[in-house]
C-alpha cells in the first residue's frame, strides 16, 4: 500500500549501517569514501562494515529461493521536477484530503470539523488510516444525516487518495528500478523465479520491467482482457529453437504479487472476475484502514497472502524487506513466525530509519533482540532504496537481449 509505511524516513544521506551477529550487537557505519587523490590503494582502512553488508546482500541473494516485500520506500525515488517525492505518505494523504475538505463548501458535502466530530477523531490526531477507520465504523451506528455525511466523505477521501497514488507518467524513467530488477530478477534458472511482493498501488515495477525486457508474471491472463487467475503464477515462459531437445527458460522473468491491489485492477461487477483496466475509476484497493487485516483474506489478496505464507515456510529461503515499516500485522506477524519456525530462512531488513524504528516499532525490536542473540540468519540495514540498489552484488551477467533492449530504446529516445 502506498501509505502503509507511517514511519518510513527518508534519506538522511548518511552512509550505509548494518546490523547483524557478526556486528556483536552494534550498528557499524561504511567509511565516508575517500576524496580524489587521496591516500593511495594500499593506505586504505579497512571498511569492516562494507565487507559485512557485501556478505550479507551476496549470501542473500544467492539463496535457491528469493522472496523480496516491499513498501513505500521504493516508491519514494520517483522524483517530480521540483525533486519532491511523487509517491505519497501517510501524512501527504492526511493533508491532501484535508486541503480538499478545507476550501469551500460544496452542497451535501460535511465539513472537516463535522468529519471529525462525527467520526470522533482525537484531537491532533492525523493519521489518515485511523480517520477512515473511525469513519468506516461510524457509517456502521450513525443515521440519517450523519450517515450519509460520513459516506459521503469516505468516497471523496477514497477518491483522492486513488488520484495520489497514480502519480506514474508513461514516460517516466526508472533506473533505480530496472537496476534492482536486473540484480534480482535475472537468477539462475537452476534457482527458483524471484518473488517480489509489494504493498504499493502503483506500476513503478511493471513499468520498469517493460523497459528493462522483463516478463512479469503477476496472476493475469496473457490473453486481452488480462483476467486475474492464480494458476498463472505457476506459469513460466521457455524458448524453443527448431533444434531444441529441452527447453529453454528466459532469464528475465519475475513473479508479482500485489498484497494490497493495483491501480489498474478492476472488479467486472457482472462477471465477478477481475481485470486490468488502465485509468479505471474503480481500481481493487485495501484502502488504508485498521480492516486491512479482514480484507486481506477476500479476493484477489487472499491468493498473495497465502503465497506469501507459503514462500517464508520453504527450505533454504530468503526474504529482503525493503522499505516496508513492520505497520501491517497481517504481514509483520507471518515474517516473525516464519523466523521463529524455519531455521532455514534468512531475513535481511532495509529501510533508512530502521536504526531508532528497531527500538521502538514491537517486530522490529523482535528481530533486533534476535541478533543481539547470535541469530546468524538475521541482519538489518539503514539504507535507502537510493542506497541499495547500488551496493546489490550483480551476479549474473548482462544477457545479450538486455544490451540489445537498451540499444534500441537509446536509439527510439534520442
Amino acid at each position: 500500500m502506498q501509505a502503509n509505511c507511517a514511519d518510513y524516513e527518508e534519506n538522511t544521506g548518511e552512509n550505509v549501517k548494518v546490523k547483524s551477529y557478526t556486528t556483536k550487537r552494534t550498528w557499524i557505519e561504511q567509511l565516508p569514501a575517500p576524496a580524489q587523490g587521496g591516500a593511495a590503494v594500499e593506505d586504505k582502512q579497512p571498511d569492516f562494515a562494507t565487507e559485512e553488508i557485501n556478505r550479507v546482500l551476496s549470501d542473500t541473494i544467492r539463496a535457491q529461493k528469493l522472496i523480496v516485500l516491499t513498501g513505500l520506500g521504493t516508491s519514494l525515488c520517483v522524483k517530480d521536477a521540483a525533486a519532491k517525492a511523487k509517491a505519497p505518505t501517510m501524512s501527504d494523504l492526511w493533508n491532501a484530503v484535508r486541503d480538499e475538505y478545507g476550501g469551500a463548501g460544496v452542497a451535501k458535502r460535511p465539513t472537516w470539523a463535522e468529519v471529525l466530530e462525527i467520526a470522533r477523531q482525537p484531537e491532533g490526531n492525523t493519521n489518515i488510516e485511523e480517520l477512515l477507520s473511525r469513519c468506516k465504523t461510524a457509517e456502521g451506528f450513525e443515521q440519517g444525516e450523519n450517515q450519509t455525511k460520513i459516506q459521503r466523505f469516505i468516497a471523496d477521501a477514497e477518491c483522492i487518495i486513488r488520484t495520489k497514488v497514480d502519480f506514474l507518467d508513461p514516460s517516466e524513467t526508472l533506473p533505480l528500478h530496472e537496476g534492482f530488477l536486473r540484480k534480482l530478477g535475472r537468477r539462475s534458472t537452476r534457482r527458483e523465479r524471484l518473488k517480489l511482493f509489494t504493498t504499493n498501488y502503483d506500476r513503478c515495477f511493471e513499468h520498469a520491467a517493460q523497459r528493462a525486457g522483463f516478463v512479469v508474471m503477476d496472476g493475469f491472463t496473457m490473453a486481452q482482457p488480462a483476467i486475474f487467475e492464480p494458476m498463472h503464477f505457476s506459469y513460466d515462459v521457455v524458448r524453443r529453437g527448431p533444434n531444441a531437445d529441452a527447453p529453454d527458460y528466459i532469464e528475465n522473468l519475475f513473479q508479482l504479487y500485489k498484497i494490497h491491489g493495483s491501480i489498474d485492477w478492476e472488479l467486472n461487477e457482472t462477471t465477478k472476475q477481475i481485470v486490468k483496466k488502465e485509468k479505471t475509476e474503480k481500481p481493487l484497493l485495501i484502502y488504508p484502514r485498521n480492516t486491512k487485516y479482514e480484507l486481506a483474506f477476500a479476493q484477489p489478496y487472499l491468493e498473495m497472502i497465502s503465497s506469501f505464507q507459503a514462500a517464508l515456510r520453504a527450505n533454504d529461503t530468503a526474504l529482503l524487506v525493503i522499505g516496508f515499516g513492520f505497520n501491517d500485522n497481517h504481514l509483520a506477524e507471518p515474517i516473525l513466525a516464519a523466523i521463529e519456525t524455519n531455521l532455514s530462512l534468512k531475513v535481511v531488513v532495509i529501510s533508512p530509519g530502521i536504526e531508532a524504528q528497531s527500538a521502538t516499532n514491537p517486530h522490529l525490536k523482535k528481530i533486533a533482540g534476535l541478533i543481539d542473540q547470535g541469530d546468524a540468519r538475521l541482519a538489518m540495514l539503514a539504507a535507502s532504496f537510493e542506497d541499495l540498489v547500488p551496493i546489490i552484488p550483480d551476479i549474473a551477467a548482462q544477457t545479450d537481449f538486455e544490451r540489445h533492449i537498451e540499444r534500441v530504446r537509446a536509439v527510439r529516445e534520442r
